[in-house]
């Protein structure tokens, strides 16, 4: 393909990813799809690999980056199937988020994959919002390992049964959004495939992956070669066991970039561990970060990254660990620590750290005369660099979502927002400030179960050439402080308050 070919066909399939988006997203029930955004769509080669995805939620799209080929591997697939999963141990991140995926064939050759992934606020744990305090994989829902739930264009019916036991009208409305995305996916992609026909569809999926391989080799050369090495510590895991290390070590070397865990905690009794495909997203979305704009989402990008951690560690865990709150804590901390490492090999180009948790909130009533489930993440400050101030109130790093509207909010759900605000003067001050942090608080009109899962509670978001930390975050109830990992029940015109952490300054104030 020429350059202006393979830009043509990186933009058609890519807009195809962009175009499944926008039907789940209008398609679902649930606001925490259709508003907050928290889903992905990407497309993968026969064998697994990714070679194009949306600008979506960086967590799930790397962990599906590195776990599809397993994922694919060893189902006789059919035109029409969709194989549903989210088991964390066989290709998932955590149970509220599920993956279908479907093959799409050409004249019976199984050209590909279509995926999507997205959060369901009820995948069956006990506790509404399905992010407990868990101490086993167990206790946070329905586990599902690839099972297919519409085999060769029928339904199978056992499967969808199951799906139907999770209660309320948004669960089977967003998974039949997310059945509709795959399917919008598979005609686009067969529609265009027959376009091009099958040997320079395979040629361009080659190109694209020769194109990203370059260009990820052409970054790699602007990291001066070394070892780096960095630890960062997570506040607590809910049971009592605190400063959960994360470790690091980094050697870029001519053509390779070798990234080590060894020296994280093993793994914990509460559910920040997380599996290695988090790990290994956690680590693609620092270096992809490192690449020009335009470097296209592809497996040509990561194949010269080699990811080791312990087997049975903080960041590979193994069954039956608990991982709801890894997949959206421990991720952002394994940024913190890669970033923290290319820091001394890179201090320009590297930004302080940022507010370093998703703020979890979770909450609802099953016992209520119309039963509810309600999840967010909320907002916090951005870690300030070498040449600018970081951004208050935004979502960063492994996450991508949107706030959900006070609008949405309240009209879905019996809650009132009290205030929603900028926490000024919560990003740590330095030639360039941290971004500042958020301030939410929900009122509840009817009694409700919270469960918050937060970090930078205790240890705050670090700065970088002589900045200033930036503030920790805070939880409290009518006042009184809240652990930063609690459940807790409500009763009516109680008031839940959120304080998210700014982001680290960078270099000294010259005030």
């Amino acid at each position: 393909m020429s350059p202006i070919e393979l830009a043509i066909f990186v933009s058609r399939v890519e807009s195809i990813c962009q175009e499944m988006g926008v039907v789940l997203r209008q398609a679902a029930f649930s606001p925490n799809i259709k508003d907050r955004l928290d889903f992905s769509c990407a497309l993968f080669d026969a064998s697994g690999e990714l070679f194009s995805q949306a600008a979506h939620i960086p967590v799930h799209l790397g962990s599906m980056a590195y776990a599809m080929r397993d994922i694919v591997t060893g189902v006789d697939w059919q035109v029409g199937d969709i194989l549903a999963l989210n088991d964390p141990f066989l290709g998932g991140t955590h149970l509220p988020d599920v993956t279908l995926v479907s093959p799409f064939f050409i004249d019976d050759e199984l050209l590909g994959f279509i995926a999507n992934r997205a959060h369901h606020a009820n995948i069956g744990a006990s506790s509404p919002g399905s992010m407990p305090i868990s101490t086993t994989l167990e206790e946070e829902g329905m586990i599902i390992p690839p099972t297919l739930l519409v085999q060769a264009g029928s339904v199978v019916v056992k499967e969808m049964e199951k799906l139907g036991g999770l209660q309320g009208a948004d669960v089977s409305g967003d998974f039949a959004a997310q059945m509709s995305a795959n399917r919008v996916g598979v005609d686009r992609l067969s529609k265009l495939v027959r376009k091009m026909g099958t040997g320079r569809f395979a040629n361009g999926i080659n190109e694209i992956n020769a194109y990203g391989e370059r260009l990820a080799k052409a970054g790699l050369k602007s990291i001066p070669k070394g070892r780096y090495v960095f630890s960062d510590l997570m506040d607590d895991d809910g049971y009592g066991t605190q400063d959960v290390k994360i470790n690091v070590t980094i050697d870029i070397e001519d053509d390779r970039i070798k990234v080590d865990f060894e020296g994280t905690s093993p793994q914990v009794k509460g559910n920040i561990n997380c599996p290695l495909s988090v790990a290994a997203a956690a680590v693609f979305y620092c270096f992809r970060c490192l690449l020009p704009e335009n470097t296209p989402a592809c497996a040509g990008v990561f194949r010269f990254i080699d990811l080791h951690a312990p087997v049975g560690s903080l960041v590979n865990a193994t069954r039956p660990a608990a991982t709801a709150a890894g997949n959206v804590e421990t991720s952002m901390r394994i940024v913190d620590a890669v970033l923290g490492a290319l820091s001394a090999a890179i201090p320009d180009r590297i930004p302080a750290a940022s507010q370093g948790t998703m703020n979890n909130v979770a909450m609802g009533n099953h016992k209520s005369n119309q039963p509810w489930d309600y999840y967010e993440t909320i907002a916090g400050g951005s870690g300030a660099n070498a040449g600018s101030a970081g951004a208050s109130a935004v979502q960063s790093h492994m996450t991508n979502t949107l706030n959900t509207p006070i609008e949405s909010l309240e009209m879905h759900y019996p809650l009132r927002i009290r205030s929603y605000t900028i926490r000024r003067g919560s990003g740590g001050k330095g030639r360039y400030r941290g971004g500042d942090g958020l301030i939410r608080e929900f009122e509840f009109l009817e009694p409700a179960e919270v469960t918050l899962i937060t970090e930078r509670r205790r240890h705050a978001p670090w700065p970088l050439d002589g900045g200033n930390h930036g503030e920790t975050g805070k939880n409290s109830l009518d006042g009184k402080a809240l652990p930063g990992k609690c459940h807790i029940y409500v009763k009516a015109g109680q008031v839940l308050k959120v304080e998210t952490p700014g982001g680290g300054g960078f270099g000294r104030s010259l005030f």
